[in-house]
């Protein structure tokens, strides 16, 4: 059996961009993408704490360090700058690949300046 499992999430990160006139994507500091990894063109589900929306796009990279998260091209109708939102990035494992998975999870600041870096063993506490 595979599983549609989260591998990765940058939480509670600030919009600081939402340009309607681009293609589409969402660009995200490059940092904060190794941070948990995630690949550019990797598709991501972006959720928006101001109104519940959900979006599906693939990330590209931004520069790195200067804490962009742009919602390019149709999302700039649900997001907005200064929105918080969480990113997450998934795949589908195995059961033998889920028993070595660690959920990465970047907590963040103001300015999407990674705090922490937290890796989430998930089988670890299952099996207890």
């Amino acid at each position: 059996m595979q599983r549609y499992m989260c591998k990765g999430k940058i939480h509670r990160a600030t919009v600081t961009e939402a340009d309607l006139d681009y293609p589409g994507s969402i660009t995200i500091d490059k940092e904060l993408m190794k941070a948990v990894d995630l690949l550019p063109y990797e598709i991501v589900q972006i959720t928006n704490l101001r109104n519940a929306a959900r979006w599906k796009t693939y990330a590209i990279p931004g520069e790195s360090h200067s804490g962009v998260i742009c919602l390019n091209g149709p999302p700039a109708h649900l997001f907005r700058k200064d929105d918080i939102v969480i990113i997450l990035s998934t795949g589908i494992f195995t059961e033998e690949e889920i028993k070595q998975l660690k959920t990465k999870v970047a907590y963040v600041d103001g300015h999407n300046q990674i705090n922490k870096v937290v890796e989430n063993p998930l089988m670890e506490s299952w099996e207890d």
